[in-house]
């Protein structure tokens, strides 16, 4: 797909496959919420796993199946693994964001950016409102397309190791917000008072981080590679 589409059509392909998926994705939590009897958005307490037989592993199996969707789309985008890396957050985050628009489209839910949710499984349960996932998907698309764009105007990103370690814990102290509250909620427990002041400092550590790295590209002259259509 690189080879002979500029950075405007990939962007358009790639954020439409995203969009799709989203589609996709929601549509079937609502058919399997329907089909269980359940109701979408009743997640907590989170249900043991002996009650849900093999539904558990089917669940962390679909979640892993999405990761290698979005890695394979960033694969075939992309020519180097940043950028390969840059995609793959554009549809991470456009994904993750048309998740929320397309079930609350289809079931009401959720009825506020405020609203808990169940966010991942993988090796523990992550949870938060609604809205903190979203700000997380939301700066994936804007530094991923910044990235790109970079990239496919034949500059270089400027990225050090300073760069990679401030966004490695900024990454940690964001999961870190969504999974320490696992243990009670393994328990059977609901989850409780959202630690957003973490949350916080990783976006402004990893978005600092990913501002100067761009921000570095910006003198640079390098011939460009890509041709526009």
């Amino acid at each position: 797909m690189a080879a002979h589409l500029s950075f405007r059509t990939t962007a358009v392909v790639v954020l439409a496959y995203a969009v799709a998926m989203a589609y996709l994705e929601s549509a079937v939590v609502v058919y399997l919420q329907l089909a269980l009897g359940g109701q979408v958005g009743a997640i907590f307490p989170l249900r043991p796993a002996i009650e849900t037989g093999d539904l558990v592993a089917i669940e962390v199996g679909r979640e892993a199946a999405t990761l290698v969707m979005i890695a394979a789309v960033g694969m075939l985008a992309g020519r180097t693994w940043v950028e390969r890396l840059a995609w793959s957050a554009v549809v991470f985050g456009a994904w993750d964001i048309g998740y929320y628009a397309w079930l609350n489209v289809f079931s009401g839910w959720p009825p506020s950016l405020g609203t808990t949710d169940l966010l991942f499984l993988i090796p523990v349960p992550w949870v938060g409102p609604v809205w903190s996932p979203v700000v997380v998907s939301l700066a994936l698309v804007g530094v991923g397309l910044a990235a790109a764009g970079t990239l496919r105007s034949g500059r270089r990103l400027a990225l050090s190791r300073r760069h990679w370690v401030a966004g490695l814990a900024g990454g940690i102290l964001v999961v870190l917000s969504w999974t320490i509250d696992a243990g009670r909620l393994i328990g059977g427990g609901l989850p409780g008072w959202y630690t957003w002041p973490l949350f916080a400092a990783g976006m402004l550590l990893a978005l600092a981080a990913a501002a100067d790295a761009l921000r570095g590209a910006r003198g640079q002259a390098v011939p460009a590679v890509f041709a526009p259509d």
